[in-house]
C-alpha cells in the first residue's frame, strides 16, 4: 500500500503539470479572446495575462516539487513531505472556494481532485 501512495503522489505532480499546461495556454487562449469580444482594455488585459502565466508557472513548479518528493520516496530517500502536504492544503482550500463563488461549477475540481491525491499519498507515511 505504501508503494501506491508514492505512484499516486508520483501521478498526482503529473496531473499538476498537465494542468498547469492546459492553465497557461489553453485557458488563456479562451480567457483572451472572450475578452476581446467584451472589449476589455488593453492594460487590463495584459495585467490580467501576467498574473494568469504566473499562476500556470507556479502550478508547474508546485507538480516538479511533488514529483521530486515522491519520486524521492520511491527510491528509498527520505524527503519532507510538508511541502506535498503544503500543495495538498492549497488545492484543498482553493478548490472549495472557486466551487462555493462559482455557485457550485465542477470545473473546478481540478483543484479538489489533485488535492486530495495529495493528501492520499501523503497520508500514513513517516513525516
Amino acid at each position: 500500500m505504501k508503494r501506491a501512495r508514492l505512484v499516486l503522489g508520483l501521478i498526482a505532480g503529473v496531473v499538476l503539470i498537465v494542468s498547469s499546461g492546459a492553465h497557461s495556454f489553453l485557458g488563456w487562449k479562451s480567457l483572451s479572446e472572450r475578452m476581446a469580444v467584451a472589449q476589455v482594455p488593453s492594460d487590463l488585459q495584459t495585467g490580467l495575462r501576467i498574473g494568469w502565466q504566473f499562476a500556470g508557472a507556479a502550478m508547474l513548479v508546485l507538480g516538479v516539487i511533488v514529483i521530486a518528493i515522491f519520486a524521492g520516496r520511491l527510491r528509498g530517500q527520505r524527503p519532507s513531505l510538508m511541502p506535498a502536504v503544503a500543495v495538498c492544503i492549497l488545492y484543498l482550500a482553493f478548490g472549495a472556494w472557486a466551487l462555493a463563488v462559482s455557485g457550485g461549477d465542477l470545473f473546478f475540481m481540478i483543484f479538489v481532485v489533485p488535492g486530495a491525491m495529495l493528501g492520499v499519498a501523503a497520508n500514513g507515511h513517516e513525516r
